[in-house]
């Protein structure tokens, strides 16, 4: 038996639907799911997720998700200032529910890079810090 198309559905153009928020809530000072979250929170949490994970190390997400700070360990505090504001944007920016970024603010502290800026989003915005070694 071969099954038939609808020639309807093929014509049809394709629609981007945006992600979903809900999503499970993780509890890192008990290492447990604690239920689901939604909004803004799940934004937060999302973000705190992308910069937990190197991007193109694991083979489980896709070569859009996570951040590329890691490049910058051993490199002058001139062209680390520089290029993290770049790797901030392409690591976010990817995900739709995300709409910009604002206030971003590199700083090189000793060995230190401390990154802050601001994520706007549908459901509010919230002030984001991240810290690395360079």
């Amino acid at each position: 038996m071969i099954p038939e198309t609808d020639e309807n559905l093929l014509n049809e153009p394709l629609v981007d639907q945006p992600m979903p928020s809900l999503t499970w809530q993780i509890d890192l000072g008990r290492g447990r799911i604690a239920g689901k979250t939604d909004g803004l929170d799940a934004i937060k949490q999302a973000v705190f997720k992308v910069f937990q994970t190197d991007r193109f190390w694991y083979d489980i997400y896709s070569f859009d998700y996570g951040h590329e700070l890691t490049l910058l360990l051993g490199s002058s505090p001139v062209f680390a200032r520089s290029e993290a504001n770049r790797m901030i944007r392409e690591a976010l920016l990817p995900d739709d529910r995300i709409d910009s970024l604002e206030n971003v603010e590199v700083e090189v502290d000793g060995d230190r890079l401390i990154i802050r800026f601001t994520v706007v989003t549908a459901y509010g915005s919230f002030e984001q810090e991240v810290r690395r070694s360079v």
